[in-house]
C-alpha cells in the first residue's frame, strides 16, 4: 500500500493558553477534519474509522489528565500501521500564559486550588517529552492570533511534498528573538535606511527601501550565503523527516533591512523550487 493511501495526521498539542484553539480553528478553515480534546487511547480508533479522510488534525493535551500517559502507545500504534504523524507543539512563556489566563479568568487544567504559576509548572513538566519529540514548535509569546493562524497556514495549507518548506520570518531584535526559529540571521551590519530621511517612513516592502538595501554589495553576498546554508541543511532535514524549517532574519526594528532581505530570499528560494512563506512579525510595531 503506497503512502498516498494513508491520511495525513497532525497532532496539535502544547501549553494551555498558548493558542491551541486558534491553531485548531485554522486547521478546520484549511479543510482538515479536526477533533478537539480526544482521549489518546481513542486516536488509533479515530484514524482507522476516518481512513478515507486525507487530512486529520487532533488536539491532544493535558485536559485528558490521567489518560495523558497513553499518548506514546497511541503514537506507536499509528506508526506501526504506517501512518505519518506530525506533532505541532504550541507554547508561550510563563509570563504570557499568566497574562492570558488572568484576562479570561479561567483556571488551568492542572492548577487545582493552587496558584496559576503552579499549574503552568506542572503542565510544562508533563509536556516536556512531547515537546522534545515535536516536529514543529511554535512560540506564540510575541504573535497575535492572526499571526499564529498565518504560521499554521504556512505549514499545512498545502499538501506535504518531499521539498523542504521554508517559513521566512523578519523581526526586530529590539522586540526579542523568535525562539521557535530553526536558523537566525542578523542583518544589522547593513546600512540602515532609517537614517535616510526619505526612506525612514517607508518599509522594506517599498521598492525604494528594497533597492537601497539590496543595492549593497554586502547584501548580495549575504543572500548567497543564506541560500548556501539552506541548500546545505535541506537534504539532512528531509532525511530526518523535517519538512518545514523556520528561518528568521533580524534587524534593529524589523521594518527595513530584515523585511527587504526576507522578501528577496523568498524570491530566490522559490526560483530554486522550495516551498516558501513569509511573515513580517514586527512590521507596524514601530
Amino acid at each position: 500500500m503506497g503512502d498516498q493511501e494513508f491520511p495525513e495526521i497532525v497532532i496539535i498539542t502544547g501549553m494551555s493558553g498558548a493558542g491551541r484553539r486558534t491553531a485548531a480553528h485554522t486547521m478546520e478553515d484549511l479543510g482538515w477534519y479536526v477533533v478537539d480534546n480526544l482521549p489518546p487511547a481513542m486516536l488509533p480508533i479515530l484514524v482507522d474509522r476516518l481512513g478515507a479522510t486525507e487530512r486529520i488534525a487532533v488536539v491532544v493535551d493535558v485536559r485528558s489528565k490521567v489518560q495523558f500517559d497513553q499518548i506514546p502507545e497511541a503514537f506507536r500504534q499509528l506508526k506501526d500501521r504506517g501512518y505519518r504523524v506530525t506533532v505541532m507543539f504550541i507554547e508561550a512563556t510563563d509570563e504570557v500564559i499568566v497574562q492570558r489566563q488572568e484576562s479570561n479568568r479561567r483556571p488551568l487544567p492542572l492548577q487545582g486550588g493552587d496558584r496559576l504559576i503552579d499549574g503552568i509548572v506542572r503542565e510544562r513538566r508533563l509536556l516536556a517529552d512531547l515537546r522534545a519529540e515535536a516536529d514543529i514548535v511554535v512560540d506564540t509569546s510575541k504573535l497575535s492570533a492572526r499571526q499564529l493562524a498565518q504560521r499554521v497556514a504556512n505549514h499545512f495549507g498545502t499538501d506535504a511534498t518531499d521539498t523542504l518548506h521554508v517559513a521566512i520570518m523578519s523581526f526586530g531584535f529590539k522586540n526579542g528573538l523568535p525562539v521557535d526559529a530553526d536558523i537566525v540571521f542578523d542583518v544589522r551590519f547593513l546600512p540602515n535606511p532609517y537614517w535616510v530621511p526619505e526612506l525612514r517612513p517607508k518599509t522594506g516592502l517599498s521598492p525604494d527601501v528594497a533597492g537601497y538595501v539590496l543595492g549593497q554589495e554586502a547584501a548580495q553576498e549575504f543572500q548567497e550565503r543564506m541560500l548556501g546554508v539552506i541548500e546545505t541543511v535541506a537534504p539532512g532535514y528531509l532525511v530526518e523527516g523535517k519538512r518545514q524549517v523556520t528561518l528568521a532574519i533580524g534587524c534593529t526594528g524589523g521594518k527595513h533591512r530584515s523585511t527587504s532581505m526576507g522578501e528577496e530570499l523568498a524570491s530566490r528560494l522559490r526560483e530554486r523550487g522550495y516551498g516558501v512563506s513569509v511573515l513580517h512579525r514586527d512590521l507596524g510595531k514601530e
